[in-house]
């Protein structure tokens, strides 16, 4: 059982560079503006498949020309795209602009992403016997999420979830989660700890695991990232030091490499580390999945830091 399957959404990323974000009623101009396929399920299906796992996609995509876009871009990765659904409407799309910094302001347009009904993941997801695990955001409908929850616990397989954009969890569902992955802003918002260091993550992942997940990981930028089980183990895993150049899918790399390492049966230290590896890569580079990083890049990364 080593498949990964990603239910969540596509979008076209419209970036526009900036030296500073503009203040209220400021106009700017912009340094320059790109379009990148993105959306935090594909992007999460991409970092998976280039770091080498079996994967397939479900989500829907509207009948404007991004669509072909994106799923021509998913194909190139290797992911299956068959049970990818036509919406009526427009396909999801972001505005982004990122400043000198690397920072980033998004704005979301759900669009197909917020058609995509439990119906729809139930009809597409079939046979759940190669599955590892699922990996679910909230960039879809939470009752398509709550349902694919359900299916995955009753089919055996793990359910891996990024709240993100951060949003609270109801406390009953999260005995269905296996691995809840969270950056500072996410973690305060399902336990309502504030999150800045080690300590505090510790405290957040504590009180997850009591309301029944099996593992947490809390990433924290530059300060590297946090894992706690319920049976107890916890690793802290510093982040690589880089340049950022655009933070975009940073989150999304990191969650889709690890849980590829998982899938390949890496120990919870090593797959963090995996991870972090492809993160860090991911932000020296412009784009969504223009950023991800394949798993040749990825190891060399990490051969060139243990030579250092």
């Amino acid at each position: 059982m080593s498949k990964l399957l990603v239910i969540g959404s596509m979008n076209m990323d419209i970036v526009s560079s900036v030296k500073h974000f503009p203040l209220p009623g400021e106009t700017i101009a912009s340094i320059s503006t790109a379009f990148f396929p993105g959306g935090k399920g594909a992007n999460q299906a991409v970092a998976a498949a280039r770091a080498g796992a079996d994967c397939v996609m479900i989500g829907a995509v509207g009948g404007d020309p991004f669509a072909e876009t994106l799923l021509e871009t998913l194909q190139q990765n290797g992911i299956a795209t068959e049970s990818i659904i036509r919406k009526s409407g427009s396909s999801g799309f972001a505005i982004i602009t990122v400043n000198e910094e690397g920072e980033n302001h998004i704005v979301l347009t759900a669009g197909a992403n917020g058609q995509l009904s439990a119906d729809d993941a139930a009809a597409e997801a079939g046979n759940w016997s190669d599955v590892f695990a699922v990996l679910l955001q909230n960039e879809i409908p939470w009752e398509t999420n709550l349902a694919v929850m359900n299916s995955a616990i009753s089919n055996g397989a793990r359910v891996f979830y990024n709240p993100a954009p951060a949003s609270a969890i109801p406390e009953e569902v999260l005995p269905l989660i296996h691995t809840l992955i969270l950056n500072e802003t996410e973690a305060a918002a399902v336990t309502s700890i504030t999150v800045s260091d080690q300590n505090e993550a510790m405290a957040a992942a504590e009180w997850a695991l009591d309301k029944g997940v099996e593992q947490v990981i809390i990433t924290l930028g530059e300060k590297g990232c946090f894992y706690q089980n319920k049976q107890g183990q916890s690793v802290s895993v510093p982040a690589f030091p880089v340049k950022p150049v655009d933070t975009t899918a940073a989150g999304d790399t990191f969650f889709g490499a690890y849980a590829a390492a998982s899938a390949e049966g890496l120990a919870a230290e090593k797959a963090l580390t995996y991870a972090a590896a492809a993160a860090a890569l991911a932000v020296t580079k412009k784009g969504a999945q223009a950023s991800i990083p394949d798993k040749a890049a990825i190891e060399a990364f990490l051969l060139s830091q243990k030579e250092q």
